[in-house]
């Protein structure tokens, strides 16, 4: 007799980017992850805006809307929050939806500060609740197969990481009004939490633990209207940075993200040397991964690779269509909401697979220090709590 699959509400929190990327892949994985390891149930998605939600729940199947997601905590049916609202509505209610005892998946950066972060950590480990952070591109098949290369020692000592992330779109010919991300008190910071966040997670998921950071920021537009045209508003967010990271391994490593990078739409680049080997990733094309090994033979045809990602014996790609059939960055929010429920309802590990609390926390230490560099110019050695 084939058992049965369990069903568990999911409370949403955000009706925008994310929340319909979170919903989507929810709706997928009963049709795509055969047998999935749960069923999610729609019960409830919260925003501010009743008319958005109305259209939200209509789109996805959700049962019910609030407009105060403290209602939609005390709702019994909700057994995952689902956060993918603004920063700054990541930290409370994840810390209440974890004293509820209900588990949380919450979006990146998992909060605006290192302090926040790690009082979100605090609160769902005393809570004895699963946990993730939406560190989604842990969940391409590339990367999840570049990792099995690094852990099986493949690539020898590591040397080197570099990583790039550069986007495009506040540059000043598409007119980008005052957003949310571009204001401190809801954001946190702009491009470092927006974008380094990623790079530094897979950082720490490839290479291992960050000890020290150097970084630089820059604000080059400092002034955007507001979305009413009722006038301007500051900007007192990061637009642009750099930073020079060292691992506790011994690997040293280069972090660049930009939000103003003219002909970038989503360049998320990866290079990591080794002493055997390296490997290159490009989020535009993510169902490759560039490989090249010291010890390939004849020289005379030596050089890096390039490896469709899509054959069924790489990470996921069982659930998927036949070998060259490729997927897309929709895919990586199915495969990490997958493991996450498999987490739940099988009482799983999230980590090292996903990322937690833990991770989100670290990322964030790492973040903060890169700011905290370019304010007084020097060195950071990394203190984690």
């Amino acid at each position: 007799m084939s058992k049965e699959i369990p069903e568990i509400g999911i409370g949403m929190l955000g009706y925008a980017f994310m929340g319909r990327a979170h919903s989507n892949a929810l709706r997928s994985i009963p049709f795509a992850i055969d047998p999935p390891p749960a069923i999610p149930r729609l019960v409830a998605v919260c925003g501010r805006d009743q008319a958005a939600l109305t259209a939200m729940a209509a789109r996805y199947g959700y049962e019910k809307t609030y407009t105060d997601w403290r209602d939609m905590l005390a709702d019994d049916a909700v057994q995952l929050v689902d956060n993918g609202g603004p920063n700054d509505t990541h930290a409370e209610p994840s810390i209440l939806a974890a004293e509820a005892g209900k588990h949380v998946f919450c979006e990146k950066p998992l909060a605006r500060t290192a302090e926040e972060a790690k009082a979100m950590l605090d609160a769902v480990t005393k809570a004895g609740v699963k946990h993730g952070v939406a560190f989604n591109y842990r969940f391409v098949p590339a990367i999840r197969q570049a990792k099995l290369l690094i852990d099986s020692g493949a690539l020898g000592r590591i040397y080197h990481f570099r990583a790039m992330y550069l986007q495009e779109w506040i540059l000043p010919h598409y007119n980008t009004p005052h957003l949310w991300r571009m204001d401190k008190k809801r954001a946190g910071t702009g491009a470092i939490g927006d974008l380094a966040a990623h790079i530094v997670d897979l950082g720490r998921y490839l290479v291992g633990e960050v000890k020290s950071v150097s970084g630089l920021t820059r604000t080059f537009i400092e002034e955007r209207p507001l979305p009413d045209g009722s006038g301007m508003a500051k900007v007192d967010v990061d637009d642009a940075f750099v930073a020079t990271v060292e691992f506790a391994n011994g690997a040293i490593g280069s972090l660049e993200g930009t939000r103003l990078a003219a002909g970038r739409k989503n360049y998320e680049v990866l290079e990591i040397n080794g002493e055997k080997g390296s490997l290159r990733f490009n989020l535009e094309r993510l169902n490759e991964l560039e490989v090249y090994w010291v010890d390939d033979e004849p020289q005379t045809t030596q050089g890096f690779r390039n490896v469709m990602v899509t054959e069924g014996v790489h990470p996921w790609l069982s659930h998927w269509w036949p070998p060259g059939h490729i997927i897309g960055w929709e895919h990586t929010f199915i495969h990490e909401l997958t493991h996450f429920l498999d987490s739940v309802v099988n009482d799983k590990p999230v980590a090292p697979i996903g990322a937690t609390f833990e991770d989100g926390y670290r990322a964030a230490v790492v973040c903060d220090g890169i700011l905290k560099s370019a304010a007084t110019r020097r060195q950071i050695d990394l203190v984690y709590a």
